[in-house]
């Protein structure tokens, strides 16, 4: 693969300038790179790489993993979700943005939390623990905030993006993981468990297949497996009114409800802003009593 970069030979001896500053031709080949190699967003994803690298070096090896089919985030070492700049490491689940009406859902409901409370939310399945970074930013009120992973790779990266808004961290197959004290108080329950049924694993784009884990993509024979296992220990773990809040594909949807109502949930769907389904809010009654 020949340079991306064009020379500034031009500026002259007396006239240094930045590596950067020949924007616009340096962005158009590392668009043609990018397009070529099958990425659809090419210039946003060529803007991003260039404002990231410090030198034409770095942009150099950017390209070359980008066009290699790395992940854009993993290229760059952050992912944007819900206006909030997560880190993301190799190996580790990226934030998508079909996740953020879940995320927003959930901090409207964390918001709406009686006055003077200090909202328990818990993030499972956290992956980079973007979901539990995003509430942080939006919600304007103290936040008791937890989260939980089975791989390491992401509790690691989970820690340092929760570390200043004071989440706790745990590693451990869901419910296992969280303190025996948080039963029966949580308000806020997210788990954006992996709902891929295991036979659609290899149509999934090849970012996804490679370079993410699978246990955060496969949800067994109809993609609802992990989700059975959270929708049957959520009661116990959740607050009297307190909500669960799970991303589902909409072929699944009906199939979800039934579940979550077999555990005594009363559920409701979300929609996203073209009027698809985007996720799941179950609630646990409040009994008198």
């Amino acid at each position: 693969m020949s340079s991306f970069f064009p020379s500034d030979s031009s500026t002259g001896p007396d006239r240094p300038r930045p590596w950067k500053s020949s924007s616009r031709r340096r962005l158009a080949r590392v668009a043609a790179a990018l397009r070529a190699a099958g990425c659809v967003f090419a210039e946003d994803e060529a803007r991003l790489l260039i404002t990231q690298a410090g030198s034409p070096g770095e942009l150099e090896r950017f390209v070359r993993l980008r066009v290699g089919g790395l992940p854009l985030e993993h290229v760059l070492g952050w992912a944007e979700f819900c206006g909030v700049r997560v880190a993301v490491g190799p190996g580790v689940f990226v934030p998508r943005r079909r996740t953020e009406p879940l995320a927003r859902e959930a901090a409207r409901l964390a918001g709406g939390c009686p006055v003077g409370s200090v909202p328990v939310v818990v993030d499972l399945c956290c992956g980079t623990g973007a979901i539990a970074a995003a509430l942080a930013a939006a919600v304007d009120r103290p936040l008791e905030l937890y989260a939980a992973d089975i791989d390491p790779v992401a509790v690691d990266c989970a820690r340092r993006n929760l570390a200043s808004v004071g989440g706790r961290v745990y590693q451990g197959d869901l419910f296992t993981a969280l303190p025996e004290s948080l039963r029966g108080t949580v308000n806020i329950l997210i788990a954006n468990v992996p709902y891929v049924p295991t036979e659609a694993i290899a149509l999934l784009p090849a970012e996804a297949r490679e370079y993410e884990p699978r246990v955060a993509l496969d949800g067994g024979g109809d993609g609802l497996d992990v989700m059975r296992l959270v929708a049957a220990g959520a009661p116990r773990w959740l607050a009297p009114g307190g909500h669960l809040l799970v991303e589902v594909g909409e072929s699944q949807a009906e199939l979800a409800q039934q579940l979550m109502a077999d555990h005594g949930l009363t559920s409701r769907l979300v929609e996203d802003e073209d009027g698809d389904v985007a996720a799941l809010v179950a609630t646990r009654p409040v009994r008198a009593g």
